[in-house]
Formats: C-alpha cells, structure tokens, sequence
C-alpha cells in the first residue's frame, strides 16, 4: 500500500489528466448505449413465454396485438376506413377488428351479442394493433396524431413509449433534486466549502464512466439506467468522506500534505474496501437471478462500486493535492450539531428497542413473505396512457388478448380447442380460422392474406380475449386454464403468449430467485464480516440487525394492505443489505477497538458519540436517493425501489443504534470468547488517564 500510495501521489498530474480523457471518451459513450424497455425479454430462455415468442417472430409475420385503439361516435363504414388507415402507418404490422370476428355485412342485431361488444359498443370501436417493436415511440405519436386528442390509446406499446419518453427526462429530474440535498448534507458534516464538490467530482467521475463502459454490455435495461446512477451516488460518496477525513486527521499530525495524503491513502483503503466489499457483493447476489434484469442490474452496480472505489483511492488524492489550499481557504465552523449527548438517549432506548423487536420479528418475518405482488411495469394513472385506458374500460371494460400457438395439421382439433377455451370464464372471443372461416374450406383454397395471420408454416394461431386485467389472481387464473385446456389437446407443445402469459411466467421465475438471491447474498456478507472480525459470533449479530431491518420494512405492505411490484422487493432484499451493514461494520469496528480499554457500557456509549454523525450522514445521504427515486419515477418497480431503499435505510440506521448495542452488550462474553485477539478489558485491569490515551491511540 505505501508504494501504491507514493506512486498516486508522485503523477497527480498525470493521473487527472488519465482520468479526465476516460470521462470524456465515456461521456459520449453513455449517449451510445442502448435502453432496452421489454421486461419479457430477460425471461429465461428455458421460459415458455421466450419460446413462444420465438415461435411467433420465426413463423407470422403478425405478432401478438400490443395496443388498443378506441374511436368514438363513428360508424361501421368509418370504422372499416379508420382500421384501414390505422394498417397503413408506419410501425403498425396488424389490425384486429370485428370484421375479423363475424361478417360485417350481415345485420349486426343478428350477430353474437358478446363478440359485437368487444370490437363496438354505443358507436365506439375498439380496435387490436400490433406495433412493431422497437417503433413504439414513434408509431403511438403517428396513431395519436391520427386518432385526436378525444380518442383513446393504450396497452403495452404505449406504456412502452411512454417509459421511453419519462426515463432519460426522470433521471435528470432526480439528479437536479438529490444534488442540492447532497451539496446541503455534505456542507452540514465538512469544515470546507469546496469539499462538498471534491466529493461529488470523484464520485462523479466514476459515475459517468460506469454509464459510458455500460456500451460493453450491447444494451441495458430502462431500470438498469434510471436506477444505476443514483445508487452508485448514494452508495458510494461516504468513500470519498473516509479518505478526506483521514486526510485531515493526517495534515494535523504531517506538515507535509504529500506525506499526510499517502498515509490517508494507508489508513483509510482497508475501511473503504470492506466497505465496498459489503455493497459489492450484495449486487454480484442479484446476478444469480433467473430473470436475467437481475444480471442486468447487478453486474451494472457492482462495476460502478468498484469504478467509485478506484476514483476515491487514485482519482480523489491527486485531485485533492491539487487544490487543498483551496480548500484551506475556504473553511468554515462545522455547522452539524456535535450530538454530544446522543449516546445516552440511545442506550436508554437500547433494552426496550431490543425488546420490541424480538417480539414483532416473528410476524414481521411472515408478513413479508405473505405480501400482494405486482409484476408488470404500467403506466400512471395520471399520465396520458393510464387516462386512455380508463377510457376504454369505462366503454368496453376490461380486455386482455392472449394468443396461443398449437401445431398446425388438424383443423377439427382446432375447432374442438376453440371451442372448449370459449367455454372457459372470463374468455369472451376466440379468433381463429375454425371460428371465423369455418372447417369446411380448405386452406389451399383461399388467398394468403386471409389465412397467414392463422396458420405459418408449421403453427396455428388461435387470439384469445379476456375480460381480465393483465395481471392479478384471476388473470393468471385464466391462463393456467387456457393453458390447461391446450395440453390436453397438444400437450408441451402448445405455447401462450401476451402480457397476461408473459406475467404470469415473471411471476413463476421471480418467486424462485428470491431465495437464491438472499442465500447468496447473506453468505457472501458473511464471508466478509468473518474476514473483517475473524469472529464467530459478531457476524451473525450483524446480519441479524440488518435483515431484522429488511424483514420490518417489506412486512409494512403487508399490513397496511397495499400491493407493491415483486421485482422491487426482489432488488431491495440485497441493496439494503448490502448497502447498509456498513453502518453496522463502522459502530462495531469501534466497539471492538473501545472495548479493549473499557467495560462493555462505557464502550459502547463511546462509540455511539464517536460515529453516530458519520452513520447519520451516510444514511441520510442513500435515504434521499431512495425517496427522490420514489417521488419522480413513473416506472413503478423503480418508484417502489426507491420507496422501500429510502424506508429501509432509515430503518436499518435506527436498528443499528438502537438495536445493535444491546445485542453487543447481552452479547458481549460470547464475542469475547469467540473473537480472535478480543483482547477484551477486565474490571481488575487499572489504567490511568495517560496510559488510556496512549493504549488508544496505538489501538
């Protein structure tokens, strides 16, 4: 570490110069990167909804229906003309409508009342589109233009384009609010008006390099790019605030700011690695997920810990050396109260905390498990898209489309299929070549346009609607029947897609992964608490502060009867553990070192004073981000992300100051005995004021 160190400190110059060149080139990298806003496609590939979609763009040309429009106070005449300019847009591959169903030229009074009402209703109509991927943007602008502004459009291509046009605009709305409240908290806990901006370049700069070198994965996920920088900020900054502290410490013991930079380099990498180790591994957990936005996400943030670490143990002193008698210059009182007297108010709340807990964990830790779950990414009822499909369920109710692919060959079969799935609750149409041109004519017999959005080469089609909403009990309930009824006739071969198919197997691989992941992640951690106390005892009491944590802040939907989105839960479970335990690496770290001069309460207490403003701070910091993600994401799994980060973290900070003495205290021979090199102090071992000093400043 002293040759690092000298050799940082020796080039400064050529290391600002490095690291400006990488930003820029990675700056303009960032603008490269592709945002990939379809959660279907990180399923699995062993997925059934990944197979049957490989099926439909391999064998139709026609994929499945991703958008409804509804024209009001129109005619059937004006319909078939609106269905044909609709057809004719750039971006749109099909158009459904009730000529596709029954023949329009026969009265409509004699027809199926059922089937007439799901394409035209009280002079609306309400037409299927298929939007080709990738031009959801462009094409629901087109659609709108054509349609005016009272009529309607929604479904997963206009949420998809709407999460296009919010996501870049959100990002930077979240960063123009967390950068004041950032600058704030960090003038508030520094003696320098410019140390607030050393912290955020250096964290900053690494920031902007974890975004370019995302050009190296091909694309990333919208969550990966709305969620990326803000955690790395968050996660990261008290990086930056260990190294300048031991900085300062070491400039009042050094008259030399070089010697006293490369020992601030020494003493502050081993806390800043296990730091970062910590949060490191609890986002390598999320790569083990089976829904692959988990690997996503995870290897995104893990690169961003280790590019910020790199930043503040290279990037950081040089930058530092060069401008401290700015620094200097610019000091001022510290502002932060100096919470004097907070370790006693927090050791009288220890025992009844711990109490507490120990008698609300239990149901806290069923109640998390038992909680309502979302899965799917829709639009805010606020916004155009979520108005639109107010709209339309006001006039024809709700409508989900499911299309099922079987192998082609036996008409009678398809017919009997079609049938029996009519039959089943909340199907309300089936549209397949047995319903609609019958049995008795031959394929061979009719143009290629009527039959090739029914039959490919090798598959039927059979387009099935509902009156579901696309996700929840009773839409997933529908597909399993659907599904049901298909094996029965076709067995593994038969295959289901569209958002309510597509759901319900996210439903099925994600439940999977959170056991996986929070296995991984725990052991990890683990790994990293024995390393860092070759104990026994005090990892176990570590992890169970913080999951205790995690378990009270994901039990509260719960109770309070609310529904949040499962991938949400599913990231939280490992950034708050990973993110957060540092509060409780940093209080017991000094608890061990007090400890070793003093009873167990005086120790303790001690380090409550000592570093309950550096927790504080820390915390604050990652529970602003959290909350900002909360308030200005109209993606709701990163909205729910950011509201149980923010949550949690306050959560975790509380268990730690309040929970965690206790447990150190009832725990404290035990950790003694099992600790290597405890050292612990006896009640017959006598010290003077001289020799505590001095024993505590060698420990």
């Amino acid at each position: 570490m002293g040759k690092f160190a000298s050799t940082v400190v020796r080039h400064k110059k050529t290391v600002i110069i490095i690291f400006s060149v990488i930003t820029l080139v990675c700056a303009f990298l960032s603008m490269l990167v592709e945002v990939n806003y379809d959660m279907v496609d990180y399923l699995p590939p062993n997925a059934q909804s990944t197979t049957a979609l490989e099926i439909m763009n391999e064998e139709f040309t026609q994929s499945t229906p991703n958008a409804s429009v509804m024209i009001k106070d129109i005619s059937i005449p004006e319909a078939i003309d609106y269905k044909q300019k609709l057809s004719e847009l750039d971006g749109v591959n099909d158009v459904l409508w009730l000529d596709d169903a029954i023949d329009i030229k026969e009265p409509l009074e004699i027809q199926d009342t059922d089937t007439v009402e799901q394409f035209y209703k009280d002079g609306s109509a309400l037409f299927s589109v298929t939007i080709e991927e990738g031009m959801e943007k462009d094409t629901c602008g087109t659609i709108r233009e054509l349609i005016g502004e009272d009529n309607a459009l929604t479904g997963e291509a206009p949420n998809t384009e709407y999460l296009q046009r919010m996501t870049g605009s959100e990002v930077l709305n979240a960063m123009a609010i967390l950068l004041p409240i950032f600058i704030l908290i960090l003038i508030l806990s520094t003696t320098s008006w410019v140390e607030p901006l050393l912290f955020l370049g250096a964290i900053g700069i690494s920031v902007v390099i974890n975004m370019g070198t995302n050009v190296f994965f091909g694309e990333i996920s919208f969550m990966t790019n709305s969620v990326t920088p803000i955690l790395q900020l968050a996660c990261t900054l008290d990086y930056a605030i260990f190294l300048l502290h031991s900085f300062d410490n070491n400039r009042k013991k050094y008259a030399d700011v070089n010697k006293a930079m490369r020992n601030a380099i020494k003493e502050s990498f081993p806390t800043v690695a296990a730091s970062a180790a910590t949060t490191l591994f609890g986002f390598l957990a999320l790569v083990f997920m089976n829904f692959r936005i988990g690997a996503d996400l995870g290897f995104a943030l893990a690169k961003g810990i280790v590019l910020s670490f790199i930043s503040v143990m290279v990037f950081l002193p040089a930058l530092t050396l060069l401008i401290y008698k700015a620094i200097d210059k610019t000091k001022h009182r510290e502002f932060m109260p100096s919470f004097k007297k907070v370790n006693k108010v927090l050791l009288k709340l220890s025992m009844p905390i711990l109490i507490l807990v120990i008698i609300f964990i239990v149901p806290c830790f069923l109640g998390q498990s038992q909680t309502n779950f979302t899965y799917g990414v829709s639009a805010s009822p606020n916004s155009r898209s979520g108005q639109d499909e107010a709209a339309i369920e006001e006039t024809f109710g709700q409508s989900t489309i499911t299309v099922l692919l079987v192998p082609r060959g036996d008409v009678v079969k398809e017919e009997e299929l079609s049938q029996d799935i009519e039959k089943l609750d909340h199907v309300t149409g089936v549209i397949s070549y047995t319903t609609t041109v019958g049995t008795a004519i031959p394929v061979e017999f009719l143009d290629k346009s009527i039959t090739e959005q029914f039959y490919s080469e090798n598959y039927a089609r059979i387009i099935i609607y509902t009156d579901t909403p696309e996700e929840g009990d009773i839409a997933f309930n529908t597909v399993e029947n659907i599904q049901s009824v298909a094996k029965s006739y076709y067995g593994d071969t038969a295959y289901t897609v569209g958002q309510s198919a597509n759901l319900y197997d996210m439903k099925t691989v994600v439940q999977k992964d959170n056991m996986l992941t929070n296995i991984i992640a725990v052991i990890a951690i683990f790994i990293v608490l024995v390393l860092t106390f070759k104990s026994a005892t005090l990892p176990f009491l570590l992890l169970l502060t913080i999951e205790s944590a995690i378990w009270i802040n994901l039990s509260i939907p719960y109770f309070t009867g609310t529904s949040i989105n499962y991938i949400g839960y599913l990231v939280l479970n490992t950034v708050q553990l990973g993110s957060t335990v540092d509060y409780a690496i940093l209080l017991t770290v000094n608890y061990m070192r007090n400890r070793k001069l003093m009873p167990r309460k005086e120790a303790i207490s001690l380090s409550l004073k000592e570093n309950f403003r550096s927790i504080l701070v820390s915390a604050t910091t990652l529970a602003a981000a959290g909350f900002t993600l909360y308030l200005t994401s109209s993606n709701p799994i990163t909205s729910i992300l950011g509201m149980l980060l923010g949550r949690g973290t306050l959560l975790s900070m509380l268990m730690v100051v309040c929970f965690l003495p206790g447990l150190l205290m009832i725990f404290d021979k035990a950790i003694g005995k099992t600790t290597y090199k405890a050292e612990f102090f006896l009640k017959n071992k006598k010290l003077d004021d001289n020799d505590f000093e001095e024993n505590r400043n060698e420990i």
